[in-house]
């Protein structure tokens, strides 16, 4: 696919390094010629130096025959004219837009569809919810949702005191009689276990496992000891992320934020009632100190310096904080520090290719998430047609042939979430909840999923 992306930030240059690998035709536009010279010495892509804005530097990209465009900058107003323009002038057919003024997107004047923006993508709001989503299930270390929340795939590790440890996954039954969950992979020493019921959980085992939203405490407990819910949280950085989840866990915890710019910790008091806002350094002992934050069961680290999340992360945790968290947009740092002395690290940029990797996908793909920092991905598909059309209507799950590592998890049929096993019947309609381990079997997968020619 020939897709053109607008900006050559941290976002752009991340997209851009995700969807080269999958053999397609990468253009960049940035005004920063340093910055594309960097990235084209990287990756097998072509470059253009100008203002994505204007309509002779998107023709001199490709506009003309680009399939997909990719609005990434870090400016919105230049992301909702380059998608008019190429609406209007360049019948690019997908346009996917970064915006991160809430009034574009929720205001009352239908400012994106004016625009030509078919998608909009908002990495500081993505970031958000799954920080969100982790401080509800405090013993995990990733959190998706499917189906709009009803069933989620949830990450963690498993740790002594889970009453699953040690024992074959057959063991589930008979701890959990009334709960039916599905563990979809199990990653040890970085290497992939395919769980059967044979399999004996280990511990520091990463498990993934799907199941509907209630049921998703009750397997937790079967993976680590049963830990106390989070009510204290300290933010460390009150820019978009840090604002955003203050105002989010405002009602239901026990918020503090520390702010190092004056003027923005006063609008920060002005606009967060009931959390406690402080102007100070997140990496000033005596502050922390000060603030009790061996009392705090979350300290989330949100600030724009990746050595400064690092550093007051550590620090926080040395000094008692029960989990931190650490924003984190290097990509290599993810690998080097997660499950160390930092809990969780979290790339936005991994989270943001997952609202456009669904609009690459081939088939009627709903959701595409990259996990393990970005070598699995779990998608969310809907299969269509008949037993002679489809390679998966009307066929058993042990019948299919899936690529080694990969596995049919969760079915969502007529709005009820049932767990996938070998002997489950698909229908047309069905959203399957798919694990893919390694993203070049993906096109496998696609290939599976999609109805054959004669069916239209």
């Amino acid at each position: 696919m020939k897709i053109l992306i607008l900006g050559c930030g941290q976002v752009g240059a991340s997209v851009a390094e995700n969807l080269v690998d999958e053999g397609n035709d990468i253009t960049v536009v940035d005004q920063d010629a340093n910055l594309l010279k960097l990235l084209q010495a990287k990756l097998d892509i072509r470059t253009v130096a100008g203002n994505a804005a204007l309509p002779g530097i998107l023709r001199q990209a490709g506009a003309d025959e680009a399939e997909m465009l990719l609005a990434l900058t870090r400016s919105d107003e230049t992301n909702l004219l380059a998608c008019a323009l190429a609406q209007r002038h360049f019948n690019i057919p997908t346009r996917i837009a970064r915006i991160r003024a809430t009034d574009y997107v929720d205001g009352d004047l239908p400012v994106l569809e004016q625009f030509g923006v078919e998608h909009a993508i908002c990495p500081e709001q993505i970031v958000t919810q799954n920080l969100k989503r982790l401080l509800q299930y405090p013993r995990a270390l990733q959190v998706i949702d499917f189906a709009e929340g009803s069933a989620q795939l949830v990450v963690s590790r498993a740790q002594q005191g889970g009453k699953l440890l040690g024992k074959p996954l057959r063991q589930l039954r008979e701890d959990m009689p009334d709960t039916d969950c599905r563990i979809c992979a199990i990653y040890r020493d970085d290497r992939l276990v395919q769980p059967d019921g044979s399999t004996v959980i280990q511990e520091g085992d990463e498990v993934f496992f799907v199941a509907a939203r209630a049921d998703i405490p009750t397997m937790l407990a079967e993976l680590r000891p049963s830990e106390k819910a989070v009510k204290r949280v300290m933010i460390a950085g009150g820019g978009n992320i840090g604002y955003r989840l203050a105002r989010q866990l405002a009602d239901d915890y026990e918020v503090k934020i520390i702010e190092y710019r004056a003027e923005r910790a006063r609008w920060l008091a002005e606009n967060l009632p009931g959390v406690l806002v402080l102007h100070g350094e997140a990496t000033d002992e005596a502050l922390l100190e000060e603030e009790n934050i061996d009392e705090m069961d979350a300290f989330c680290a949100l600030t724009n310096d990746d050595e400064d999340n690092l550093m007051s992360t550590l620090l926080a945790k040395r000094m008692g904080a029960r989990r931190v968290i650490a924003l984190v947009n290097r990509a290599s740092y993810v690998d080097l520090l997660e499950g160390n002395r930092i809990d969780i690290v979290i790339s936005p940029y991994l989270s943001t290719i997952g609202s456009i990797l669904a609009h690459l996908r081939r088939g009627d793909v709903v959701a595409a998430h990259p996990v393990r920092r970005g070598r699995a991905e779990v998608l969310e598909v809907i299969i269509h047609g008949d037993s002679h059309s489809s390679r998966m209507v009307g066929r058993r799950i042990d019948a299919l042939d899936l690529p080694r590592g990969c596995s049919i998890s969760a079915i969502i049929r007529d709005g009820q979430v049932l767990m996938a096993h070998h002997d489950t019947l698909l229908q047309a309609e069905d959203h399957l909840i798919i694990f893919v381990h390694g993203r070049h079997r993906v096109k496998q997968i696609e290939k599976l999923t999609q109805v054959k020619l004669g069916f239209f």
